[in-house]
């Protein structure tokens, strides 16, 4: 354990950055699941409105710095691909 005051803060605030982002990471990967399903099940119309909410959560998870922004572009095309296979 850190004895220095600072060295003592930094550890109680990588605690709570790690909580925050795996709170985050788990947020994102509910999303995606989410769309899978509904696309899986094959409702176009709904798999669209669920392909919208989980873009905006990836978008989010970007500006947070939870993942890269190729990471983002890669989920998006993945479900951007399954909802047109869907639709098709």
């Amino acid at each position: 354990m850190a004895n220095i005051k600072s060295a003592i803060k930094r550890a109680k605030k990588s605690v709570q950055q790690r909580n925050r982002n795996m709170a985050l990471r788990s947020k994102l990967r509910t999303a995606i699941k989410q769309t899978q399903q509904v696309i899986a099940a094959g409702d176009t119309e709904s798999a669209a409105k669920s392909f919208q909410a989980a873009q905006s959560v990836i978008d989010k998870m970007v500006t947070k710095g939870i993942i890269k922004k190729n990471r983002a572009s890669g989920y998006k095309s993945k479900l951007n691909a399954s909802l047109k296979s869907l639709s098709a």
